[in-house]
């Protein structure tokens, strides 16, 4: 696109095109921020693996400050069911800790359904997931549409946990959360 105009913002969308098009190389005339950071956002954006799903680490994600009485909520590591979910928390201002299960990136339904969010699955990862060193109560809040999985993973935790049942839409965390557990 250096030799295509003079323009630096004609010569920016020429690249675009040209990475849209699977380009393998591009000359520009100037390296210049406001030009190539769009360009390697098209970039990035346009080669990432369709068979490979965008996830999340497993882990314990504080958000909006957390303590020892906050509820604790258990999601799926697919990475837009992670976004959305904290979201809403983080919406709802009320600090929650969200465990993020590892289901090779599926989403809740869809991990159910293959076998991988299932209530000893949850039970394991809870145990192991160390949980219990930052809350105080043994209440545990899963996602609506696995309340199925409800009295297997009692089974698994034992009796001293209690497992709620969430709203089945991420949309309606906010007021679930603000009256409380």
């Amino acid at each position: 696109p250096c030799e295509m105009t003079d323009d630096p913002m004609k010569e920016a969308l020429i690249a675009a095109t040209f990475i849209a098009k699977y380009a393998g190389i591009i000359v520009l005339s100037d390296f210049q921020g406001e030009s190539i950071f769009p360009l390697l956002v098209a970039r990035l954006n346009i080669y990432t693996d369709p068979q490979r799903p965008m996830m999340m680490q497993q882990g314990i994600y504080p958000i909006g400050n957390p303590a020892e009485d906050s509820p604790v909520l258990v999601t799926t590591n697919f990475a837009l069911t992670y976004f959305i979910v904290s979201g809403e928390i983080e919406g709802s201002r009320v600090p929650s800790w969200l465990m993020v299960m590892d289901t090779e990136g599926l989403s809740v339904l869809t991990a159910w359904a293959a076998g991988k969010f299932v209530g000893d699955a949850i039970g394991q990862f809870i145990k192991k997931s160390g949980i219990t060193e930052k809350v105080k109560h043994r209440k545990i809040v899963i996602p609506g549409f696995v309340a199925a999985v409800s009295g297997d993973l009692e089974e698994e935790l034992g009796p001293d946990w209690e497992v709620l049942i969430g709203p089945r839409e991420a949309a309606h965390l906010a007021p679930f959360l603000k009256k409380g557990l």
